[in-house]
């Protein structure tokens, strides 16, 4: 048993952290020790970096300087040019939502329409509607946007909404106007594009850029600009200035 007068003489020397370990006692990680000022960085699925198909589950944080580094080199390889008119656009412009029937992306034609096809694939705990295996009635996500871990019911539908990242309109205004309909459709059901999330989060987030709408949950907004990135780069789209700026400055750029 250390008496308090020997603590006093050993603070100067030890610190507070020596102390409390000689003491028997854990100290807490400063916001330096830990990930993005302690936050839990597990759970949430596939890095980007491991995912170019979209296939995978989830949006893992990029916590390691390599992979962040390896992050903006991809973000480093997106085009920019300035955002065009909205006139014209309509979400119908990109297929009638979450069809099976758009080719050349994956899951699709399997018998299931893609919001069931990244629910299965994100969520865990699953339980499906009687008779199917493609509709689910109820599941647990590990929330990227929020860093939440959300129970989720059929019932309460809007609790969690499919992302496009790259949002549709945004699309439409770099160059998806002039588009045929049938890569409108790849790119508005294509599993790279999407990620379900926590509802409030994307209604939040509209048809912004990384500019002006970054996830709330800090360590994974590295991840979030590569991911943009990634579905920049496959479709052939430009980002603004400003949005890749921002981009860049998510992976320490």
């Amino acid at each position: 048993m250390i008496s308090p007068r020997a603590y006093r003489v050993m603070l100067p020397a030890l610190g507070v952290a020596a102390v409390l370990a000689l003491a028997g006692c854990d100290p807490e990680p400063s916001p330096s020790e830990g990930d993005d000022g302690g936050q839990a960085v597990t759970g949430f699925g596939a890095s980007p970096l491991d995912n170019a198909d979209g296939t995978k589950p989830g949006l893992a944080p990029l916590t390691s300087e390599a992979d962040r580094a390896a992050g903006r080199k991809v973000i480093e390889k997106v085009a920019t040019k300035g955002r065009g008119p909205k006139t014209g656009y309509a979400r119908d412009k990109f297929g009638y939502a979450w069809m099976d029937t758009a080719d050349g992306v994956p899951l699709a034609r399997n018998g299931c329409d893609t919001r069931n096809d990244l629910i299965r694939r994100d969520g865990q705990n699953l339980r499906f509607r009687s008779g199917s295996d493609c509709v689910v009635v109820s599941m647990t996500l590990k929330d990227p946007y929020t860093g939440s871990t959300i129970d989720w019911r059929k019932q309460q539908a809007t609790k969690v909404q499919i992302d496009h990242v790259m949002p549709l309109s945004y699309d439409w205004q770099m160059g998806a106007s002039r588009w045929n309909e049938a890569k409108r459709q790849q790119i508005a059901n294509d599993p790279l594009n999407l990620i379900p999330v926590d509802g409030p989060a994307n209604n939040a987030k509209r048809d912004s850029g990384p500019a002006s709408w970054l996830p709330p949950y800090k360590p994974v907004r590295c991840s979030y600009a590569v991911r943009f990135a990634q579905v920049s780069l496959k479709y052939g789209l430009p980002v603004t200035a400003a949005d890749k700026t921002a981009m860049l400055e998510q992976c320490g750029g």
